[in-house]
Parts: structure tokens; C-alpha cells; sequence
């Protein structure tokens, strides 16, 4: 791992950019990571996505005991990417740090990921999301590992289909100047955040990885089933194969389209017959299966316009 220490010397200005959504506990605990971070922001913009401000107690006592800027809104239109887009109109300063209001930050992590831009000379940086599995979890759930994400080595150059979201640094003058800047088409699907980080690489924006600036994030209670991890696994295949057939990760033709689609059909069969044979060797081996079919299930279901929504709900108010 690369040592970052004392490579900022400049101090640029950040700006921590949280969407929340009936979180209050957690966001508490995400802000209390910020207030004791040894390389404090200039600003923390809070935007909550419930139509009755369900945070604005838990920001509005945050405010009151630090001496940087804290803004906070209500965005109260279900829609994920509307709401990034609001934390970015309200933010001032020319770095734009993004952490999800269910995560842990360490004390190190936002100047781990200002160093680490700077040393790989970076308009963005990506890191790493540890899940942290309570240990009253099923024991099928904690072997199987299927909370994590693959890592890359520090300083690499993300590829266009390893974008992910959930702790990144950018530069805000690159986000700016994009339109939008997530995409409001995804607001209640998903995909936005993957969708904005390849259309910043394609206007060359140069996004890397860098292992040293991790978060931490308990997974909840509701995540600790096999419907969650299928519907999960369901909604990435679709907005996957949704962003490929549309062009996002360049052109493609209809003979490619044809061949995506026909190899999802086969590793959809290839992988549910593989989770009954999988099954002796465990019940966590035949989930990661069941994954994979449920995301290749996803990836069809295009064809005909479907779309899961997973920001979606009945009621914008309390």
C-alpha cells in the first residue's frame, strides 16, 4: 500500500456530500465519524429525500458543535439522483467527497482520499466499502461474502464496468460540467451513480482506486436475507444490461446486442443448474449460484422494458 502521509500541501477545500433517507441513527454516526476527521471539510451538505425532514434534528445538533459549514434540505420527490443533484448544487468547494448515510468513515479517510488525488494526480478517487456482517448473522450468509466488492490496486485507472459508488472523491469543476449531474432517468432505479462515474472517463476524467481510504458499513437487519441478496443481485443485472444495449459503455451493435442477450439466457441456465449441484458443499455456495441466475434473469427482462425500482415507494410524507 502506498504511504500518502504529508503528500497535501495545498489543503484544497471539501465539500462531504450525504443523500439521506429515514436514516436519522445512522447518519448520526456517519456524522460523528466527520466531526472527527484529522483533515476536517470546509462544508458537509445533508439532503434528505423524506418529504418531512426526518434528519433535520440529527443535522441541525450536528451544526451546533462544529465550526464548518453544514447545509441542509429536503428533496422530496422520490428520486436518488435528483437528490445527489441537490447535495451538489448546495455544495461550495472545488473537492466533492460522496459517502452514503449507512456507512462508517475513519478518522484518516477523507485525507486519505485527498492524498491519494493529489499522489495519482486524480480527478476522482474511488475506495473501498467493507461490509461489516453481525456476527448473529445466519453462518451461510457470513461464508458466502456477498456483501463485498472486488478491489483493484492502488492507483489503477477504474474500467468503465468497475465503476461503483459509495466513497468517491471528485473534482468538482468535472462534475459540473456534465448535465444534470446524475442522470434523473435513474432516480428510482439505481444506476445513477455508475451512469455519472463513465460519462466523467469518457470526457477524460481520470478516476482511480486506492485501497487506503476504506469505509465501513454495518449491513442492516432487512439485508440479511436470500431475497434481499437475489432482488440485489436482479436489479444490477438489469441496470447492467439496461446501460450496455443502451450504448453507456460505448457503441454497440444489434448482432452484439443479440449475442448479450443469448449469453444471458445460457449462464442463466448454466447457473441455476449449477446452484443444485453447488448445494452439498453448502448453502452459501449454491446462493452465489442463485446470484448469478437472478442477475442474468435481470439482464432478459430488458428486452421487454422492465424495470425494477428499488427508490420506489408509496408515500413521499412520514
Amino acid at each position: 500500500m502506498h504511504d500518502l502521509t504529508n503528500t497535501v500541501r495545498d489543503k484544497p477545500r471539501i465539500s462531504i456530500c450525504i443523500a439521506t433517507y429515514r436514516r436519522a441513527e445512522r447518519l448520526q454516526a456517519l456524522l460523528d465519524d466527520v466531526a472527527t476527521q484529522d483533515l476536517l471539510p470546509q462544508q458537509v451538505v445533508v439532503v434528505d429525500n423524506e418529504a418531512g425532514g426526518g434528519a433535520r434534528a440529527v443535522v441541525e445538533k450536528f451544526r451546533a458543535r462544529v465550526a464548518f459549514v453544514v447545509d441542509y434540505a429536503v428533496q422530496p420527490v422520490p428520486s436518488i439522483a435528483v437528490t445527489r443533484n441537490l447535495t451538489v448544487e448546495l455544495a461550495r468547494e472545488e473537492w466533492l467527497a460522496f459517502i452514503d448515510d449507512d456507512e462508517r468513515a475513519p478518522r484518516d479517510w477523507l485525507r486519505q482520499l485527498l492524498e491519494a488525488a493529489e499522489t495519482f494526480k486524480a480527478d476522482g478517487v474511488l475506495a473501498p466499502v467493507e461490509p461489516q456482517v453481525p456476527a448473529s448473522a445466519p453462518r451461510w450468509l457470513q461464508r458466502g461474502r456477498f456483501y463485498e466488492y472486488p478491489r483493484q490496486a492502488d492507483g489503477n485507472v477504474v474500467p468503465l464496468n468497475r465503476m461503483r459508488f459509495g466513497n468517491v472523491l471528485l473534482r468538482a469543476d468535472r462534475l459540473r460540467a456534465l448535465p444534470g449531474p446524475f442522470d434523473a432517468n435513474f432516480g428510482l432505479e439505481g444506476g445513477e451513480d455508475v451512469d455519472l462515474l463513465v460519462r466523467l472517463a469518457r470526457t477524460g476524467a481520470r478516476i482511480v482506486w486506492y485501497n487506503g481510504a476504506a469505509v465501513y458499513e454495518p449491513v442492516e437487519p432487512k439485508r440479511l436475507s436470500l431475497r434481499w441478496l437475489l432482488l440485489r443481485a436482479y436489479s444490477g443485472g438489469q441496470m447492467f444490461a439496461r446501460y450496455k444495449v443502451e450504448g453507456g459503455f460505448g457503441a454497440i451493435s444489434r448482432a452484439a446486442k443479440a449475442g448479450f442477450f443469448l449469453r444471458a439466457v445460457v449462464q442463466l441456465a448454466i447457473a441455476l443448474g449449477t446452484a443444485v449441484m453447488a448445494l452439498p458443499a453448502g448453502r452459501h455456495a449454491a446462493v452465489a449460484w442463485l446470484m448469478k441466475a437472478s442477475a442474468n434473469a435481470g439482464k432478459i427482462t430488458v428486452l421487454w422494458g422492465a424495470r425494477y425500482r428499488a427508490y420506489a415507494r408509496k408515500s413521499t410524507s412520514g
